[in-house]
């Protein structure tokens, strides 16, 4: 009996770790590393990806609460590039 719930206590364990397993970002695309057909495509990933960035680290340095993250992100991704925040 003792054998069967040290397994099921392992067991768990084990599908705990296995369902909490890091999530990876996707890589930041290159487009130079692109085939010429899909650089547009490639280039434009390449510009939300690092606005995304920006607008993470924006929100770090004004301490936005996990709360509130997604809308403030959502919004400083959808301000213009080229206007003083």
């Amino acid at each position: 009996m003792q054998h069967r719930v040290t397994l099921l206590f392992l067991g768990t364990a084990l599908a705990a770790m296995l369902g909490n397993a890091t999530v990876r970002a996707d890589k930041i695309v290159d487009p130079k590393t692109v085939a010429p057909e899909f650089r547009e495509a490639a280039e434009k990933r390449h510009a939300e990806q690092l606005k995304l960035i920006e607008c993470n680290n924006a929100a770090k340095v004004a301490k936005i609460q996990r709360r509130d993250l997604a809308q403030y992100v959502a919004e400083c991704f959808d301000k213009p590039a080229d206007k003083p925040q």
